[in-house]
């Protein structure tokens, strides 16, 4: 299951820098799956299902506060045993995102094909 940033984010900015997968966004910015990650070319989003160029600028998931990209999300699994962005968040507002849901195999995979 992927995070997400509910309208409660302060705007802080905390958890950004702690995503592995550059998953993570300020309100408002346009977003690549390219940003922080080893794809090239074409990539298929794994929740989305949606296949772009990872260089294509994609549109903003919210323009008032940080948002996630849940294509890009793999709840830290494969690189810390806990998601960092709730972790560091100082109002808790990074919380599993419940239309989004995966497995620990699912998670993995998505890692590994965001991190060739």
């Amino acid at each position: 299951m992927a995070i997400i940033i509910t309208d409660e984010c302060i705007n802080c900015g905390a958890c950004e820098p702690e995503c592995p997968n550059n998953a993570i966004y300020e309100g408002g910015a346009e977003w690549r799956y390219a940003d922080g990650t080893g794809v090239k070319g074409n990539y298929t989003g794994k929740n989305s299902g949606v296949e772009v160029s990872v260089e294509d600028p994609q549109t903003p998931k919210s323009m008032d506060v940080y948002f996630i990209v849940s294509d890009k999300c793999t709840e830290c699994v494969g690189f810390h045993d806990e998601p960092q962005c709730a972790a560091v968040c100082p109002v808790d507002c990074c919380i599993k995102d419940v239309d989004v849901v995966e497995t620990n195999e699912q998670l993995l995979e998505k890692k590994a094909s965001l991190h060739i």
